[in-house]
């Protein structure tokens, strides 16, 4: 028989102290298996003092570190000088041939401005709905094009010049084409992602309105000129500037830099403060710098989102569109936009 106590034990088994641990394992139950490292008694597992790290010397990695994967370096989109050219003349030649337009404009002989307006209007339906491709493009496109024709004669045979008449065209001009796009089955499923490109093409054909609407505004003829002179010479300038020194980029996807975005409404608003001058009142050059830069800082910006959106679009996967059409955008976009900040500028400031 064992005995129930330790032979090395003095004392009994009823001791006040803790009870030794058994010094060999308990028969019927096998020792549990040690799965690391055998240790001798009595070794240390410590470890020694570390290592001073010298000057330049790498740090020491883990042996535990798992090496993370290194992020995609997108190559910054290559800057066409030829085509950034180009574009800087189309959008010097759109914004002469609307500052011309508009000096031809008088009481009772406002028809020429109006058919320079339409044709910059058809331009802007075919840039548009060709770089946008909404659903029903056909669709979309005649309906822009007979709003864009409504929206100029209302601005020219109405008995009061003012926004109204174009306001309730643009709702009736999306809301049918809306309508167009639920027509057709395969059109109806992408209706809602198209909502605000159509009604960037239907509302922008009607901006363009508001210059016919303006010409009849006393100073209304010359707030057009500095407005849009100080357009136009922001975008050349942006574009110019974008030709020869695109920095720094604003995204390697645009092929656009701060320096012409920046630089091109400076200039502008400069243009539009000498012409300022030149003018009779209420125009000063302090008042037409004001206007001028609203109006220089829209047509600008409204360019560069353009880029955005393009790029946005090729990122997503999907076909380009008509070359002609995409670079058309950008320039054309910001004279829709420039127009009415003319109109809003010339109710506020003259």
């Amino acid at each position: 028989m064992f005995p129930s106590t330790s032979p090395d034990a003095g004392r009994d088994s009823w001791s006040d102290g803790p009870r030794p641990g058994p010094a060999a394992p308990t028969r019927g139950h096998p020792p549990a298996p040690r799965t690391g490292p055998a240790v001798a008694e009595g070794e240390r597992r410590e470890r020694g003092p570390r290592r001073a790290r010298r000057a330049g010397e790498p740090a020491r990695r883990a042996e535990d570190e798992v090496d993370e994967p290194e992020e995609e370096v997108v190559p910054p989109v290559e800057v066409h000088r030829p085509l950034a050219l180009t574009i800087a003349g189309f959008a010097a030649l759109l914004g002469v041939g609307l500052v011309l337009g508009a000096q031809t404009s008088g009481p009772g002989h406002r028809l020429p401005f109006a058919v320079i307006v339409f044709g910059v209007q058809l331009l802007f339906v075919l840039a548009w709905t060709m770089a946008m491709r909404p659903p029903a493009l056909l669709l979309v496109g005649g309906i822009s094009a007979a709003v864009a024709a409504a929206a100029d004669i209302a601005a020219v045979r109405s008995d009061i010049a003012g926004l109204a008449p174009l306001g309730y065209l643009a709702v009736g001009g999306f809301l049918a084409a809306v309508l167009g796009q639920l027509i057709r089955r395969v059109d109806r499923v992408r209706v809602t992602d198209s909502l605000g490109a159509t009604l960037l093409i239907v509302v922008g054909v009607v901006a363009f309105g508001t210059l016919i609407v303006l010409s009849r505004i006393p100073a209304g003829t010359q707030a057009i000129t500095v407005c849009l002179t100080a357009s136009g010479v922001a975008l050349t300038v942006a574009r110019l500037t974008d030709a020869v020194l695109p920095w720094p980029r604003l995204a390697p996807q645009v092929p656009r830099g701060a320096a012409g975005v920046v630089g091109g409404a400076m200039v502008g608003t400069l243009g539009s403060a000498l012409l300022g001058g030149y003018l009779v009142a209420p125009f000063t050059p302090t008042r037409a710098a004001v206007i001028g830069l609203v109006a220089a800082v829209a047509a600008v910006l409204t360019d560069l989102a353009v880029g955005y959106a393009e790029a946005g679009r090729l990122m997503a996967g999907e076909p380009p569109t008509m070359w002609v059409a995409r670079h058309m955008q950008g320039p054309l976009g910001g004279f829709a936009l420039a127009a009415p900040a003319a109109y809003a500028m010339c109710m506020l400031f003259l």
